[in-house]
C-alpha cells in the first residue's frame, strides 16, 4: 500500500493567538503572526514557521516553473559580497545606509547583498566571451538584507527578505528587449498563479539604475505605493508616471500685485482670493550640483517629484532660509517675476497652456494675478517635475486618471550597460570588436509576495488562501477525537483525499470544535471537511469552501468521486473554481 503524506495538526508546529499582536499594524502582519505562520526575531526579521514555509516553497515553486519555461537557469550566489565589487561599479558610496556593510577579521570590506547586480556581473565577465554564447539568463532565489530605517508592516518591509533575481544578458537591444518581454510576460502569469489582482505599471529605477522599467503591483489599501490607472488600460506608480496636470486659469485683464498678508502657503492664497489651488503656481527653490541657482513652478494642487526635478535640474537640493534670504528670495511669496538674472527657471509642462499665474511676488507679503507668461516673465525650460494625482490626464488617452494604492511584488528593468561597462564585462562582436554586455535585471519579492496575497485574501475570521499557495488543499475536521465512529471515517477520509493527490491536513487534536473552527478559518484552509457523528449516520459529512463561506452537506463517497472527477478534468491544475466550484453548485 502506498504511503501517504498528511498533516497532522496535533503534531504540526503552528501556535496561533488569540489576540492580535500590539505591534501589527496591518491584516497581513497580524494574521501571519496569529495564524502561526511567522515570528519576529528582531525588527524587521523574521523566522518562518512549518506553515509559513509551506507557502513559501509554494511561491518559490510558482516562480521557479515561470523562469525556467522560459529558459532561465537557476543558480544560487552568496550573500555575502566583497565591498571591492561595489567600490568597481560606484554604489558602495551611491547605495546610502540600507546597505549593510561590515569588515572581516583581515580588515576586507563586504556587505550582505540587498540584489546582485556587482556579483552576477562579476561572474559571468571571465566567463562569457562571445556573441555565440548569448543570450545568457540566470536567476536564484536568495535571501536579501536591507538596512531599513524603519521596518515595519511585518513581511512587506522588512530588514532581512526572500528575493528571486535574475540577470540577463545580451548583445544587442533586440534581444535584451526580447527578454524583458518574456520576463514581464512570465510576472504577469505569477500573479494570475497566486489569485493576486495586480497591474504592471511604469515606475522608477531607482537605486538599480537603467532606463527602462516596470512594476507590477497588487492592488491593496495597505500598499506604501500610490498608483494612477486609467480605464484604457495605462497604470503608473504615481511617483514615476508623466504627469499631465490640469490647472485652470485665473483670469484678470492684466498683471496686478495684490497685497496677501500673512500668507505663506498655497492652501493659504487660494483661501484669500477664493480661487481653486489648480488656479494657483507653487514656487521651490535649490541648487543643482553644480551650485546654480534653479527655481522650478509647478501647479498650485500638486507635489514636487524630487526625483523628477533631479533629472531636470542636474541635481536639485532645497535652498534653506538663509540661503533664500542671501538670494533675495522670500518664502511663501516667490514668483517668477522680478527673479535674480543667475537664476534657471524650469516649469512644469502643464502650465504651458496656461497663459496667465497666480504667483509670488517676490516680495513678502505680496503676490501677482494675471502674470503673462512670455510678456511679464519668461521661462528657461519646460520638464515633467509633478508627482501624478488622480484626475490629471491619462498620457495614453487624456481621459482622468483614478487612484488606488499597491504592493510593489516584482519589477523588470532594462540596465543596459550601466554594470557591465563600470566593471568592465566585455564580449567579443560577430565583426570582432570587444562590446560591453547590455544586461535586464528581474526581481520577485518572495516574502513580500506572500504578505501580498493575505493583505488581498483575507476577513475578519483570518486569511483565506488561493489554492495554488495554500499550506494543504484540504483539512478534515473530526469533531469528536477517539470516537468508535467519527475518528476512523475522518482518517480515512484523509487517506482517501491524499491518495487522490491532495495536500491533505486532518486536526486530530483533543479540542472543542469551535476551537478546531476558528483555527480552520484562522490558518485559512481552501477547504474543511467537517466529520460529525449526526452526518455519520446519514453517511455525509460537511463541507466548508473558505473563500466564499459556502457549506454544504455531501455524501461521503459523492466527495471523493466529485474532486477525483474535479481533479482529472481541471484545465489548470491549483484553480480552486475548477475544483472545488462544482461541489458547491
Amino acid at each position: 500500500m502506498t504511503n501517504v503524506n498528511i498533516m497532522r495538526m496535533s503534531e504540526l508546529y503552528a501556535p496561533t493567538l488569540k489576540e492580535d499582536p500590539a505591534d501589527a499594524e496591518i491584516a497581513s502582519h497580524r494574521l501571519l503572526l496569529r495564524a502561526g505562520f511567522i515570528r519576529k526575531t528582531a525588527s524587521g526579521v523574521y523566522t518562518f514557521l512549518p506553515l509559513g514555509k509551506k507557502v513559501l516553497a509554494k511561491v518559490e515553486n510558482i516562480v521557479r516553473e515561470e523562469m525556467d519555461g522560459i529558459g532561465a537557469q537557476e543558480i544560487m550566489m552568496p550573500a555575502l559580497q566583497p565591498g571591492e565589487l561595489w567600490h568597481e561599479s560606484g554604489r558602495w558610496d551611491d547605495y546610502g545606509p540600507e546597505l549593510m556593510r561590515l569588515v572581516d577579521r583581515h580588515d576586507h570590506e563586504f556587505c550582505l547583498g540587498p540584489t546582485h547586480e556587482e556579483l552576477i556581473t562579476s561572474l559571468v565577465r571571465n566567463e562569457l566571451r562571445s556573441y555565440k554564447e548569448l543570450p545568457l539568463s540566470l536567476y536564484q532565489i536568495q535571501v536579501k538584507f536591507r538596512d531599513e530605517i524603519r521596518p515595519r508592516f511585518g513581511l512587506l518591509r522588512s530588514r532581512e527578505f526572500i528575493m528571486k533575481d535574475a540577470y540577463s544578458f545580451h548583445a544587442d537591444q533586440e534581444s535584451l528587449q526580447k527578454t524583458y518581454d518574456d520576463m514581464s510576460a512570465a510576472y504577469g502569469r505569477i500573479c494570475e498563479r497566486m489569485d493576486l489582482d495586480y497591474r504592471p505599471v511604469e515606475a522608477d529605477p531607482g537605486q538599480i539604475g537603467g532606463n527602462v522599467t516596470c512594476e507590477f503591483m497588487a492592488l491593496a489599501e495597505t500598499g506604501e505605493a500610490e498608483l494612477v490607472h486609467c480605464a484604457c488600460g495605462w497604470a503608473a506608480n504615481a511617483e514615476a508616471g508623466d504627469c499631465l496636470a490640469r490647472p485652470t486659469v485665473y483670469d484678470v485683464p492684466q498683471m496686478e500685485k495684490i497685497a496677501t498678508p500673512n500668507v505663506h502657503t498655497i492652501a493659504e492664497l487660494a483661501e484669500f482670493l477664493d480661487i481653486p489651488e489648480s488656479s494657483t503656481v507653487k514656487a521651490l527653490s535649490g541648487k543643482n550640483d553644480e551650485g546654480r541657482l534653479v527655481v522650478l513652478f509647478i501647479p498650485g494642487d500638486h507635489e514636487l517629484n524630487e526625483l523628477k526635478a533631479a533629472r531636470a535640474a542636474g541635481g536639485f537640493t532645497l535652498l534653506s532660509d538663509e540661503e533664500m534670504e542671501g538670494f533675495g528670495l522670500h518664502k511663501g511669496s516667490m514668483g517668477p517675476v522680478g527673479l535674480p538674472k543667475e537664476a534657471h527657471v524650469i516649469a512644469a509642462r502643464s502650465l504651458q497652456a496656461v497663459p496667465k499665474w497666480v504667483v509670488g511676488a517676490n516680495e513678502d507679503g505680496y503676490h501677482y494675478v494675471g502674470a503673462r507668461l512670455g510678456e511679464d516673465f519668461q521661462v528657461d525650460e519646460w520638464a515633467d517635475l509633478c508627482v501624478v494625482r488622480p484626475g490629471d490626464s491619462c498620457p495614453a488617452c487624456g481621459l482622468p486618471l483614478e487612484g488606488a494604492r499597491g504592493i510593489e511584488v516584482s519589477q523588470v528593468f532594462q540596465l543596459g550597460d550601466k554594470y557591465s561597462r563600470a566593471m568592465g564585462a566585455s564580449f567579443m562582436a560577430e565583426d570582432g570588436s570587444e562590446q560591453p554586455f547590455l544586461m535586464g535585471c528581474y526581481g520577485v519579492g518572495i516574502s513580500r509576495t506572500v504578505a501580498a496575497i493575505v493583505e488581498q485574501h483575507n476577513d475578519e475570521h483570518g486569511i483565506a488562501w488561493p489554492l495554488s499557495v495554500a499550506p494543504a488543499h484540504v483539512c478534515v475536521i473530526p469533531l469528536t477525537v477517539g470516537d468508535d465512529e467519527v475518528q476512523p471515517a475522518a482518517e480515512k477520509l484523509a487517506t482517501d483525499l491524499a491518495r487522490l493527490g491532495f495536500e491533505v491536513a486532518i486536526d486530530d487534536r483533543k479540542e472543542r470544535a469551535g476551537v478546531k473552527f476558528a483555527d480552520a478559518d484562522l490558518i485559512g484552509w481552501p477547504l474543511q471537511v467537517i466529520v460529525g457523528k449526526r452526518g455519520l449516520a446519514e453517511q455525509k459529512v460537511e463541507i466548508k469552501r473558505r473563500s466564499t463561506g459556502a457549506r454544504r452537506d455531501i455524501p461521503l463517497d459523492a466527495l471523493t468521486d466529485a474532486l477525483a472527477f474535479s481533479q482529472r478534468n481541471a484545465k489548470v491544475w491549483g484553480s480552486e473554481v475548477s475544483l472545488f466550484g462544482a461541489l458547491f453548485e
